[in-house]
């Protein structure tokens, strides 16, 4: 066996146990319990910030680690609330036959295809969400929630399923 060859296979090996990319979608039915989470860790955050700027010799450093200490148990709290308060979807990025031959089963109307698009969002949007849901989403019900949600969040769904399809984990940069 050559040195290319064990390289290569060695490469490959790396390659093929390769996970395709996940996506989480959380819906939080309380703003109030979204909100109090996000002030919880902008505070952590930037006790953090505070206490890792502070020169070592700092005479009141107890008391930055203590705020740190206090900012991170409420952030837990608020974290619990928001998980209980949530639901989370997962998807995953198709392999690329199975996203192509998706979009073919949903061809653009003659002025979808004007218009640029690739592909009749009506019908593949809820047809998306379901192929790519790691929780088993029916279309049905993926159909149901981008008509029944609001905008907003029927765009964060749909936006989900999407993104993930195109997530690009590949570097073409020199070196």
């Amino acid at each position: 066996m050559t040195s290319t060859t064990s390289t290569w296979d060695a490469k490959k090996k790396r390659l093929d146990a390769l996970k395709r990319p996940e996506q989480p979608f959380t819906i939080c039915e309380d703003p109030e319990v979204r909100e109090r989470r996000n002030r919880a860790k902008a505070a952590h955050q930037r006790a953090t910030e505070v206490l890792a700027d502070l020169p070592p010799e700092e005479e009141h450093r107890d008391l930055y680690e203590a705020r740190v200490k206090e900012t991170k148990t409420e952030l837990a709290a608020a974290q619990k609330a928001f998980d209980a308060a949530s639901v989370t979807l997962r998807f995953i990025a198709l392999e690329r036959q199975e996203y192509e031959d998706l979009v073919k089963k949903h061809p653009a109307s003659e002025v979808e295809e004007a218009a640029g698009e690739d592909f009749a969002l009506e019908t593949f949007a809820p047809a998306l969400i379901s192929a790519s849901s790691l929780d088993g989403m029916p279309v049905d019900y993926a159909l149901h929630c981008l008509n029944t949600w609001s905008p907003a969040d029927a765009r964060g769904l749909w936006n989900a399923a999407w993104t993930i399809q195109h997530h690009q984990r590949t570097d073409l940069g020199k070196g």
